[in-house]
């Protein structure tokens, strides 16, 4: 029986164990003829189809440790291809992210034995986005920093686009803006030299996005993230990413005061295809923020957790955006005031009496709130000051002596020299 007589009688046995005992003998055939590779690829792409549908990563892991000597046999891009194919099949996993950190460090020491510099590179930076993605930083960073030098070297501009932008985001994880600039601005050089994929485009735009929502510069993020969010639907498939660049969008017109366009561009841009839970939540924070409610804002920050708080960006934006409805919320309820108890004040707005006594020492230093807190525990709110233009006006009359009397100071000196 030839291997492609094997392949299909793999396909039509139902054990599971008995297809992967067949695909098996497939892969262990000496033959290494054009027709005996192929079904050989074709057994690969069956075999690693079986261990993912059944959660089987171990049994992936030790596939590509038995495909090493089928490696050296093939093309080293179609050595790329498959084993890439591997290790996001592992990646789809749950559970399995140890594993997939493990098998890129082995794989890159096997690259390295190899010689093989091009698909050692790839490995690595696919290492180092899972060790961005899992936290470990350190690593990370030392890994990033040896292979920018060494790509910027070879000018390999895609994978110089990969480089930097995950050099953007490990410095922005590490809450280093500066570094994280300078790396996007390095991705954006190389993308203007060699034509960019549109999901490199949209990560380019999204990163850019991100970090100009950092800065509080909400409209321009906002364009950023349609420029993603149109690069990346124009693919015409359902995905993640392009729903989450449209809740960001959501985001920056709530930060900018806009929330009353968030259910239009819900309803123009994003249609059914999109339309989900995230983008339902945006549209609840909206109408809290429309009406200016601060009740109603923590209840939807805690109806919401998954959506909003676990959520980085999300959070951390939305956090500044409650304390900016605090202040409002606190400067019109002690509007009416000139002397007021905290617990009071703290009865009106529905908060504890800590929060609201550390919210309000945090105004008065910043110089929102013209007052201050009181042993007794009372907010005392000072009169607005009248600035007497006497001051103004004697203060411009000290400084216009001065200036004669240095001028006659050097004109003397001049007479006496």
């Amino acid at each position: 029986m030839d291997s492609f007589s094997r392949i299909i009688l793999a396909q039509q046995t139902k054990d599971p164990s008995e297809k992967i005992s067949i695909l098996y003998e497939v892969l262990d055939d000496p033959s290494s003829g054009c027709w005996a590779l192929r079904a050989k690829e074709q057994a690969i792409i069956h075999l690693a189809e079986q261990f993912m549908e059944d959660n089987w990563a171990v049994d992936l892991y030790s596939l590509l440790t038995h495909l090493r000597s089928f490696f050296s046999l093939i093309p080293k891009a179609q050595t790329a291809n498959v084993m890439r194919n591997i290790i996001d099949s592992v990646g789809a996993i749950p559970g399995s992210s140890d594993l997939e950190i493990t098998i890129c460090k082995e794989m890159v020491q096997w690259t390295r034995a190899e010689r093989r510099t091009f698909l050692r590179q790839r490995l690595e930076a696919r290492l180092a986005a899972l060790l961005v993605e899992y936290e470990e930083y350190s690593e990370a960073l030392t890994l990033l920093n040896g292979l920018v030098k060494e790509v910027i070297r070879l000018d390999d501009k895609l994978l110089l686009i990969d480089v930097h932008l995950l050099e953007s985001k490990l410095h922005f994880s590490l809450r280093n803006f500066q570094k994280a600039k300078a790396a996007l601005i390095a991705a954006r050089t190389a993308a203007n030299a060699v034509y960019v994929p549109p999901v490199d485009q949209f990560s380019i735009d999204f990163q850019g996005g991100i970090l100009h929502a950092e800065d509080k510069d909400y409209n321009t993020a906002y364009r950023y993230f349609f420029e993603a969010f149109k690069s990346f639907s124009a693919l015409d498939k359902k995905d993640p990413n392009v729903v989450l660049s449209l809740k960001y969008m959501l985001l920056c017109k709530i930060m900018v005061g806009q929330a009353h366009h968030v259910a239009g561009i819900i309803s123009h841009e994003a249609g059914p295809k999109y339309v989900g839970p995230d983008l339902a939540v945006m549209k609840i924070v909206a109408d809290a923020v429309c009406r200016r409610s601060l009740k109603l804002f923590k209840i939807v920050l805690r109806n919401y957790k998954p959506q909003l708080e676990e959520d980085p960006i999300v959070h951390r934006h939305l956090s500044f955006l409650h304390g900016d409805i605090l202040e409002h919320n606190l400067c019109r309820l002690i509007e009416p005031f000139s002397r007021v108890e905290i617990v009071h004040v703290s009865e009106l707005i529905g908060l504890p009496v800590d929060d609201v006594e550390r919210k309000l020492s945090q105004m008065i230093l910043d110089k929102k709130l013209g007052g201050t807190l009181d042993q007794s525990g009372c907010l005392v709110i000072f009169d607005d000051p009248k600035t007497d233009a006497l001051y103004t006006s004697t203060f411009q009359t000290i400084s216009n002596i001065g200036k004669v009397v240095d001028s006659l100071y050097a004109r003397s000196a001049k007479i006496i020299a």
